[in-house]
């Protein structure tokens, strides 16, 4: 069958004049668009042409002559857009689909055609959550959310929203393996809550560090929506492409509008580079095989993020389960601690993926990838880079539509404020002159409305104040948020029965409890530390701010203690461990992200003061079961009703509850 394009160069030229008249009409009603929004926000403090929104749609109209393609910088060239209807079901010919469903909008088309009002924009910041679903295959959970309750008559059979080559592609990759997860209603929900483009909290999502128990079918349901939301783009902009060419002067040039800024509309950001190998393959997995008769640079991917048990061997079945071939030597530490850290831990990584009609580019130019997969710390390091070069930007920033954030739990433990100034420099208007056509952008682009049409989709093993505040506040989807709330049964039956904890509560006012955390502990601990003649005092803290806190009280009593944090030294580490075990010092101080990297096992520990509880539950009985089980020891933990998610993740649901309502403060937990 013939292929859809441009024919003859006397098509094009007149192409070319009848775009050219309907830009100079257009341009001037998005930059009256454009200030009269700045008006109304208040933000014109100059004249409306030094507005960043009209600046930069007066350099689009500065190089239209110059730029006049209608396709995105370094974009395919036209070989790469012929498109054979015999490959593609979307494509329409004089108005009728191809498909056979002409009336029928997907949910990415209704999600980006939307025309958002100020009026609606005002109405969002105020949702509240009203609504609340069971979740399917978690008995503890239920699912809630904001606006519509898109559960209540779900369908998690259909697939519409689906492309139908990746759908039965995905279907294959199962029935090849005789995997069923596939078809479990977990999966289904999952992602259709996907495709609703609603924002999305799941931090319930087990690791695949935790005995080889990782829920696969969250990740494949999430690369799935990415790629079909990308092949969606690219079938959206092949469309209108061939359209254009057929109806040449004739064409609407709002009919038109399907891309942004830049190329870029999927952005994965992961903790290491060692689960950067693991998403990336079961992308290309998951990719339909017409679309990846070639996958350059794989070498350099296998070489760059995978690492010595990884070259040579793929680690994963076509099921996206561990192969035979993975091997993990097994540790003191434990079989979680060498699965997440056996492989490679460089945590300052990026790369491109672009797709091509029978090609998948990895390490692709960041400005025309279709999906970039990275790192926060190295986004960070490209803003600091932007903000010191003026010759380097991240405007591939500006047009992501889908934010997906895995393992939120172990980038926590990383630097969570990384997550946080990428998300304020998401959907930001850019700094340069885009190569894309203007005539093509979507008009909420050039309002400033993208941060409004962004998804973003959180998971990980559990959630903090800081995801819980990014989520609530830097999440800004026009279509509403759900999120996963679990019970927990906890986990003191994990420590050893000879262990007695006594939880003390303390008073908070505010949301933020430092203060009133130290005080209690320099009026009501530290004089029973200071009065006792025993050493082997061991102080657990989560926070690094309450551990140099803690350290300059210390200081200031010239207490007999040492330091193993995070940025200890790996001899003063050892110093220390000597010290405290030969009680050389009375107290040391331990913080959780330097338990989170190296699991040290302390000896010489007699008395354990938890300051504050640990983020990672797991980590609770590591800590309680390393005192030495002699008759004197003593483990007393901090709490207040701040620290109300994780005392649930580790005392239960009930007891939490409990001792967050009840009139006494002192508990006592003993089996």
């Amino acid at each position: 069958m013939k292929t859809l394009k441009p024919s003859t160069k006397k098509r094009k030229r007149k192409e070319e004049k009848s775009d050219n008249k309907r830009k100079s009409t257009d341009i001037g009603k998005h930059l009256s668009k454009l200030n009269d929004v700045y008006d109304d926000e208040e933000q014109v403090v100059a004249s409306d042409d030094e507005s960043p929104r009209g600046k930069v749609v007066e350099s689009m109209s500065e190089d239209l002559e110059a730029n006049d393609s209608g396709l995105s910088e370094g974009s395919e060239s036209d070989a790469d857009l012929d498109l054979s209807l015999s490959d593609e079901e979307d494509i329409e010919i004089n108005g009728r689909s191809t498909s056979g469903d002409s009336g029928h909008l997907s949910s990415f088309d209704l999600h980006l055609q939307h025309d958002l009002s100020k009026e609606e924009i005002n109405n969002k910041r105020n949702w509240e959550y009203k609504w609340e679903v069971p979740a399917n295959g978690m008995s503890n959970c239920k699912w809630t959310g904001t606006g519509q309750n898109i559960l209540e008559d779900l369908d998690i059979s259909s697939r519409d929203d689906l492309k139908p080559k990746l759908y039965q592609h995905w279907m294959d990759v199962y029935q090849k393996s005789g995997g069923k997860a596939v078809n479990s209603s977990l999966q289904k929900i999952f992602f259709s809550l996907c495709s609703s483009y609603r924002d999305i909290l799941h931090c319930n999502k087990r690791p695949f560090y935790h005995k080889g128990l990782e829920d696969m079918t969250i990740m494949d349901a999430y690369i799935m929506h990415s790629l079909n939301h990308v092949f969606r783009t690219r079938d959206l902009v092949k469309k209108n492409e061939a359209k254009f060419a057929k109806l040449g002067e004739t064409a609407d040039g709002d009919e038109f509008r399907d891309q942004g800024f830049t190329c870029p509309k999927v952005l994965i950001l992961l903790p290491f580079a060692s689960i950067v190998f693991r998403v990336v393959k079961r992308l290309i997995q998951l990719t339909p095989p017409s679309c990846k008769l070639n996958v350059e640079q794989m070498d350099r991917f296998s070489t760059k993020f995978g690492g010595e048990d990884d070259k040579g061997n793929d680690r994963m079945d076509e099921n996206g389960q561990e192969s035979g071939n993975a091997k993990h030597q097994k540790s003191y530490k434990g079989s979680d601690f060498e699965a997440l850290f056996g492989g490679n831990n460089e945590d300052d990584f990026m790369i491109g993926i672009k797709f091509t009609r029978k090609t998948i580019k990895l390490f692709s130019d960041f400005h025309t990838s279709d999906i970039i997969v990275a790192s926060p710390l190295c986004l960070v390091n490209k803003i600091d880079e932007a903000k010191s070069n003026n010759e380097k930007d991240v405007d591939y920033f500006s047009s992501i539509e889908v934010l997906i954030v895995d393992h939120a739990d172990v980038i926590a433990m990383q630097d969570w404020s990384h997550v946080q100034t990428v998300l304020e420099h998401l959907n930001r208007l850019p700094s340069n002159l885009p190569g894309t056509n203007v005539m093509r952008i979507r008009p909420w682009y050039l309002d400033d409305y993208a941060k409004f049409y962004r998804q973003t989709i959180i998971l990980g093993f559990y959630s903090n104040q800081d995801i819980n505040g990014s989520f609530n506040h830097q999440c800004h989807n026009y279509q509403g948020k759900v999120k996963l709330i679990c019970e927990h049964k906890g986990l003191l039956h994990k420590v050893s029965p000879q262990r007695s904890q006594v939880y003390e509560r303390f008073n908070a006012d505010s949301m933020v409890d430092a203060d009133a955390r130290f005080d209690y502990f320099v009026k009501k601990v530290f004089p029973r530390i200071k009065e006792s003649d025993q050493g082997g005092i061991m102080i657990f803290i989560s926070s690094y701010f309450d551990f140099i806190r803690m350290r300059n009280f210390l200081k200031s009593q010239d207490a007999s203690f040492c330091l193993l944090g995070e940025y200890t030294t790996q001899s003063d580490i050892s110093r220390a461990r000597l010290w405290f075990f030969e009680e050389k010092r009375k107290t040391m101080l331990y913080t959780e992200r330097s338990h989170f990297y190296h699991r040290y096992k302390i000896r010489g520990v007699k008395n354990l003061i938890i300051y504050s509880l640990p983020e990672r539950k797991e980590f609770y009985p590591e800590i309680v079961n390393m005192l030495d089980g002699s008759d004197n020891n003593a483990c007393t933990v901090l709490f207040s009703r701040l620290d109300k998610s994780k005392l649930e993740r580790i005392v239960g649901t009930t007891a939490a509850i409990r001792m967050l309502l009840a009139e006494k403060g002192v508990f006592v937990f003993s089996h």
